[in-house]
């Protein structure tokens, strides 16, 4: 079965130079991989040009003009209604058509959830898509939504947002029955506001595999496979990792260029630095996936390098190996009645 994904070449702060370098090495890398580049026609021809493998590779890619980009800072209103023929639109647009299985980019959060939405619709059941995403822990990684997309999210949207979270695990991961924990303040049950205990009774009378609460330092624990919280506290959460991933860097560089000594411990320890710096590293995880929607959208970091860009056309690879918005349409039905 061949895999085909749309990819918003324009967007994101980097656009054509990361999107083209990142989907060559993604095609190199899956064999039943099929990538249409949206975006400046003669730009990505040119990009492509200039890379030693697109030539062999030449069968695998096309290319989709789109004549308008949308910008980071750019209201998501705007970006709705009057560029109809940016990168992001077309690129969503073919997954609508169904002439591909998944879209990826990274483009403005907010014009790209909007757009989505309008476009693919919600499935049946779901009111509100969420984000969620990869977070690295101390044994690997867990997954988290909503990273964003949703704000004062009541307790029947945080359990689609479980329902949809554990179902997406369980068949990217192979996870039989993933964990499910709610984040809160504290683990006792009177800790945390109505909204969250409301929330963890309708948890506690699903089908989902539900732990209970979770603290915020239980997320690098590793203490469960999904995370749910509302968009607001998610997003924070999100940040704040990014945050001390730099700050421990930025303390470590310091640290080791001291003095002469310390310069020469960092020259003995370089192999351990560089497997620290790549564990912490957000673009190891980069690709968030906007669940609910019916068809697979893949959100790239805005700042995302060619490495961290493949990461997330990996995960839309990996998300429509799976037949992973056929699997959340037939059971969320079941899990909400």
């Amino acid at each position: 079965m061949t895999i085909k994904v749309s990819i918003d070449a324009s967007g994101g702060d980097y656009g054509i130079p990361v999107t083209i370098v990142a989907g060559v090495k993604a095609l190199g890398a899956f064999a039943d991989l099929h990538l249409v580049f949206v975006g400046d026609a003669s730009s990505i021809q040119a990009q492509l040009d200039q890379h030693p493998d697109s030539k062999k590779l030449a069968k695998r890619f096309s290319i989709t003009h789109a004549s308008e980009v949308v910008a980071m800072n750019e209201s998501p209103a705007i970006a709705l209604r009057k560029k109809k023929d940016s990168s992001m639109r077309v690129a969503i647009n073919l997954v609508k058509d169904n002439t591909v299985n998944a879209c990826v980019s990274a483009g403005n959060t907010g014009a790209l959830m909007a757009i989505s939405r309008f476009v693919l619709k919600t499935i049946k059941g779901i009111d509100r898509p969420a984000i969620m995403g990869r977070i690295p822990t101390m044994d690997g990684h867990t997954h988290m939504l909503d990273l964003g997309a949703n704000v004062d999210s009541t307790p029947k949207a945080l359990l689609e947002f479980a329902i949809m979270g554990a179902i997406a695990v369980k068949h990217t991961e192979n996870i039989s029955a993933p964990s499910v924990g709610l984040l809160n303040i504290g683990e006792e049950e009177m800790k945390g506001n109505e909204n969250i205990k409301k929330t963890s009774e309708l948890l506690e009378n699903s089908n989902l595999n539900y732990a209970g609460f979770v603290e915020g330092d239980d997320i690098y624990k590793g203490t469960v496979d999904l995370v749910v919280c509302d968009g607001f506290e998610g997003n924070i959460a999100l940040k704040a990792s990014e945050g001390v991933a730099s700050m421990m860097g930025h303390y470590l560089k310091q640290a080791f260029t001291k003095n002469l000594f310390t310069k020469i411990i960092a020259l003995i320890a370089t192999p351990v630095l560089k497997d620290f710096k790549a564990s912490l590293n957000p673009g190891k995880y980069n690709g968030a996936s906007l669940l609910g929607l019916r068809g697979i959208v893949v959100k790239s970091h805005g700042g995302a390098d060619a490495e961290s860009f493949f990461q997330a056309i990996k995960e839309a690879h990996l998300e429509a190996n799976a037949k992973i918005i056929k699997k959340i349409e037939s059971q969320v039905a079941s899990e909400l009645e």
